[in-house]
């Protein structure tokens, strides 16, 4: 129990600590990534420019891409946030005005950031080039969740986890389908 109570201080802490990061870029920058990201537009996007302009490794790396999150946001939002009940970040903790946006479902884990590594990593098998520039706004997400107050880095940990796994098994299902076919 102490270790699980040293834990939940550091996450508190370093929750308080990011939310309160007064950067002037940050204050620009993550409510317009926070924007692109919500209803995974920014996925999306960047799935079609793949797609239309990446010829068949484009297309491979956005069809990856786009079943990794849709896997991802299953696991996260549709078993995960249902399974564990667990409250954001209080609102006092967060000195800017982002808090009011927040939503009403459990905090455990970032649906937006287990959405954004499942993306990224699925793109990043098929086409690293294009993988190794969306690492980028997927990094810009994650921080944004824990700016906001929408998110505990834990949660962010937890989501970037279930995008990992999810990645791997869409990466892995066609080897798996065919063993059990047989």
């Amino acid at each position: 129990m102490k270790v699980l109570a040293g834990l939940r201080g550091h996450d508190h802490r370093l929750t308080r600590r990011v939310a309160a990061w007064d950067s002037p870029a940050a204050r620009r920058l993550l409510p317009a990534v926070e924007e692109a990201a919500a209803h995974t537009k920014l996925w999306w996007a960047a799935a079609v420019a793949m797609a239309a302009g990446g010829g068949w490794r484009g297309r491979k790396a956005a069809a990856a891409g786009v079943l990794a999150m849709t896997v991802a946001e299953l696991l996260a939002n549709g078993v995960a946030k249902q399974l564990v009940e667990r409250r954001r970040p209080p609102a006092e903790w967060i000195p800017h005005g982002d808090v009011a946006e927040r939503p009403d479902s459990s905090s455990f884990p970032s649906g937006h950031t287990a959405a954004a590594v499942a993306f990224t990593a699925s793109v990043a098998a098929s086409w690293p080039w294009a993988g190794a520039a969306c690492a980028v706004p997927t990094v810009l997400v994650a921080v944004e969740r824990l700016h906001s107050g929408a998110h505990y880095p834990s949660d962010v940990v937890a989501g970037a986890v279930v995008g990992g796994a999810a990645a791997a098994l869409v990466r892995r299902a066609p080897r798996l389908l065919i063993r059990c076919l047989r």
